[in-house]
């Protein structure tokens, strides 16, 4: 006996349906995706994550009713995971504990030529300078945490102050930083 194919004329709507709506929201997505993403890889890796989630999801008895909505939503769901799991890194956890070999790579080379080694060495004035004008407990918080990778439950164990105490003074030591560097930083930027 000859087995006859038979299909299924609601699946048939159902993958014609989804196809549609890929060929429509692609694109509108991709760009909504890019904008928020600098990384286009990572905007391409986050497209088909919510593009599988979509046939994940038509898959279920019960129908999406806004699909675009639902897609911008997944998107955004989906960018904020990708953002939590890079958390910025420490210096110290750069290039290993002793910090100084992270500050280095961070920092123009100073065998690239002239230019470069004014750079670097406008830089690390500028850095030093920050540093300096930072109170000495911040000063010291930023400095263990950053440069020498101490964790700040050791640091509060060692000096007898408690973790949220240390935390905020790094936290006032950024912020300086970041005001205090931003003008160098832009000048390089451009």
């Amino acid at each position: 006996m000859k087995a006859e194919l038979s299909i299924d004329p609601m699946a048939a709507a159902r993958e014609h349906s989804l196809t549609e709506i890929v060929a429509r929201e692609r694109q509108r997505l991709l760009r909504f995706i890019r904008r928020r993403v600098a990384d286009s890889g990572d905007a391409d890796d986050i497209l088909q994550d919510v593009l599988e989630e979509l046939v994940e999801a038509y898959r279920l008895p019960t129908p999406i009713e806004q699909v675009g909505a639902w897609l911008f939503q997944v998107a955004r769901n989906r960018i904020i995971d990708r953002f939590r799991k890079r958390r910025p890194q420490p210096l110290s956890e750069l290039a290993g504990a002793d910090g100084a070999a992270a500050l280095d790579d961070l920092l123009p080379a100073t065998d690239t030529g002239p230019e470069a080694a004014y750079a670097r060495r406008v830089l690390v004035d500028e850095l030093e300078a920050a540093l300096e004008e930072l109170p000495a407990p911040q000063r010291a918080a930023f400095l263990a945490h950053e440069l020498e990778g101490r964790s700040f439950k050791d640091m509060a164990a060692e000096s007898g102050l408690s973790i949220n105490t240390l935390l905020a003074r790094k936290h006032y030591a950024v912020r300086h930083l970041r005001q205090r560097l931003q003008g160098i930083y832009d000048e390089f930027a451009d």
